[in-house]
């Protein structure tokens, strides 16, 4: 799809719908975060555009319902095999047009052939599953059960992680034999359009994938109020999440939400400081703090807490912020002009609010173009305050001391938010214990932020609404039948 001339300021189809690249109307700019130049426009449609796909996948949908879990396998590793073969180029257009470093691009399009990897393995598992007999209390019935895909479904996808959010989607839809209407952000584009380029030649039928970029405005509320779909996915922002709650609810499809998180990171008197320090470092400044998934919230034991600080406040002020594709840059700029000015304006609302700031929140002076900002840090952060509750999603870490274990707990679960947390301490009794006290779909013990396909996705309160990943990922397509007969 994607010549090797992509990151020329060119016009791109912005349509895949039936098997066939369209051009659309609006013209949308791919822009490179760290020049502010436009990569390329693509152009984009609207709601007669999304109609047209829906179209073409329920007229896929009868056929491609019925291949058997072996069928489907074959696709998803066939997708598989196509982003390992342009690993190289998918990093780069990732770079270029979302502002991650190299490394991370690489972390990401890692997990997009591993996530249609593990999709093809249950898929396959799929065909011994099918018609399991069920046990019934009565002798004259016999009974089984089938899980059959949804329908044709929406998926909704932002864009701090392009291409990780559509394979945590498309992977289990396309396993479970849903036919698909996927649009992407409109400001993260082009690793997209490289990554459907690669479906289209996997062997799908047409119709079963479709590809429709544009604002949400424009494509966005269409897709999740439309009648001819049995289910939205949506990852992005709590309020544009409740928007797409509202519009499917009009025609009670399914909804399954990928929301916000202002997770805590827990820091037991007995930590090993350099530890805790590198995992909140990473755990707030990783892909720029834009992450549903970041640990904003420091809260560190009284013992630990001035050297803790002191060591984070060193580790903040000497992270590389650079060009994504320059050696050695540790943090790229933020993905967007918009997204650059919502998170100052954040900083600016917490120092007002009398939260005092350590170090960074600034552009660096030597990055005069681009959308840079040195990681900040923050402390003695009232607990009322937007800095401390709301999600900011940018490189802004608050650091908060506790002086026990339960008002640590404490501390942490008083969120509207429960997506995940973390905990460091050398005492394993302990660790588990905070672990499970947590209101958290995920909590990692002494450990990076890791993420495998075969682990469930998703958490509590206003985080999320079911789960990505695992097998509960694919179930979230399926609907269950349960046949019973007379004997």
């Amino acid at each position: 799809m994607l010549s090797g001339a992509a990151l020329m300021p060119q016009i791109l189809p912005g349509l895949f719908i039936d098997g066939q690249w369209q051009s659309g109307h609006e013209l949308l700019s791919a822009i490179n975060p760290a020049t502010e130049i436009c990569l390329a426009q693509v152009a984009s449609g609207d709601a007669e555009a999304v109609d047209t796909a829906v179209q073409a996948a329920r007229s896929a949908f009868a056929d491609w319902a019925q291949t058997s879990g072996a069928q489907r396998a074959k696709v998803l590793r066939a997708i598989a095999l196509g982003v390992a073969e342009r690993r190289e180029r998918l990093m780069h257009l990732q770079s270029s047009n979302s502002g991650k470093p190299l490394s991370e691009a690489a972390i990401d399009v890692d997990d997009v052939i591993a996530t249609f990897e593990y999709y093809a393995g249950l898929a396959e598992a799929l065909d011994g599953q099918q018609d399991q007999a069920l046990v019934l209390p009565s002798e004259d019935f016999a009974a089984r059960i089938r899980r059959e895909p949804c329908g044709v479904v929406g998926l909704i996808v932002p864009w701090n992680f392009p291409m990780v959010t559509t394979a945590w989607k498309l992977a289990p839809a396309l396993a479970a034999g849903c036919c698909v209407v996927l649009k992407p952000s409109e400001v993260t584009p082009l690793p997209e359009l490289e990554l459907a380029a690669i479906i289209a030649e996997s062997g799908l039928p047409k119709g079963v994938f479709n590809l429709v970029c544009g604002t949400g405005r424009a494509v966005g509320a269409a897709l999740s109020g439309h009648p001819g779909l049995a289910k939205i996915s949506f990852t992005g922002s709590n309020a544009v999440g409740v928007q797409v709650m509202q519009r499917a609810a009009e025609t009670v499809k399914g909804v399954s939400l990928e929301l916000g998180g202002k997770s805590a990171l827990i820091v037991l008197a007995d930590a090993d400081l350099d530890l805790a320090v590198d995992l909140a470092s990473g755990g707030g400044f990783f892909n720029a703090g834009q992450m549903c998934s970041a640990t904003s919230r420091v809260l560190v034991a009284e013992p630990l807490f001035d050297e803790f600080l002191q060591r984070l406040t060193q580790k903040a002020q000497s992270v590389q912020v650079g060009n994504p594709l320059e050696d050695g840059t540790e943090m790229g700029p933020l993905a967007s002009q918009a997204q650059y000015l919502r998170v100052m304006a954040h900083i600016d609302v917490g120092k007002k609010a009398g939260a005092r700031l350590l170090c960074g929140g600034e552009r660096p002076v030597e990055r005069t173009v681009g959308y840079f900002l040195r990681p900040a840090v923050f402390t003695d952060v009232p607990l009322d305050s937007a800095l401390w509750r709301e999600e900011i999603f940018g490189p802004v870490l608050c650091v908060r001391r506790f002086t026990s274990e339960r008002e640590a707990i404490a501390l942490a679960n008083d969120s509207d938010f429960g997506l995940v947390a973390s905990v460091v301490g050398r005492d394993a009794e302990a660790t588990e214990r905070v672990a499970n006290a947590l209101q958290a779909g995920l909590v990692w013990i002494n450990a990076p932020q890791v993420i495998f396909p075969q682990a469930a996705w998703g958490g509590y309160k206003q985080s999320s609404l079911g789960r990505e990943l695992g097998p509960w990922g694919l179930a979230a397509f399926q609907e269950l039948k349960h046949v019973i007969r007379s004997v």
